[in-house]
């Protein structure tokens, strides 16, 4: 990362250290190396994420500041590769398919602990299943009540289940904000 002053803003490339939505941060390390880069929940909720997960890919436009490195805008999250070699990881056999229409949703709950939550989508009264490894491999860790989310869902054996889990402004267009 070089900075010629601290009014330069430099894009980044590279993972997710780590990020607790409770703490409101988190840390990127670049691909390139150098001091661990802060990540503001605010700079996420402006990409459209409450939260990301960790290891995941990601690409930033950082500013140096008096307190380090800092990320003020994230261009691209992208989910973190498969774990080689650690705890299995179920597959759920949920391709995820584009032509599937994203539908605005918001979270019911959610338990990272247990592994799975709710949502609704708006206009329907049917619950939506949403599986942790769905928001892992969607690039997020977590989701919190009431939030406001894109979903691609499928019927499954037990009912409605999410394939994908986006910002919920992939699933308005914007002349729904005029």
């Amino acid at each position: 990362m070089n900075f010629d002053s601290d009014d330069d803003l430099v894009t980044v490339t590279g993972t997710v250290k780590w990020f607790d939505p409770g703490k409101g941060f988190g840390f990127v390390v670049a691909d390139t190396g150098g001091p661990d880069i802060l990540l503001h929940a605010n700079v996420l909720r402006n990409f459209g994420q409450s939260s990301v997960a960790d290891a995941a890919g990601i690409e930033v436009t950082v500013q140096r500041t008096q307190r380090g490195i800092q990320a003020v805008e994230v261009l691209r999250i992208d989910p973190p590769a498969p774990v080689v070699g650690g705890e299995a990881v179920p597959d759920l056999g949920l391709e995820v398919d584009t032509s599937i229409p994203l539908e605005p949703a918001r979270v019911k709950w959610f338990d990272k602990a247990k592994g799975f939550g709710f949502a609704n989508v708006f206009g329907r009264p049917e619950d939506v299943f949403l599986h942790v490894e769905v928001l892992r491999r969607s690039g997020l860790a977590e989701l919190q009540p009431g939030e406001a989310v894109s979903l691609r869902v499928v019927e499954g054996k037990r009912g409605r289940m999410a394939t994908q889990v986006t910002s919920w402004e992939a699933a308005v267009g914007p002349e729904d904000f005029e």
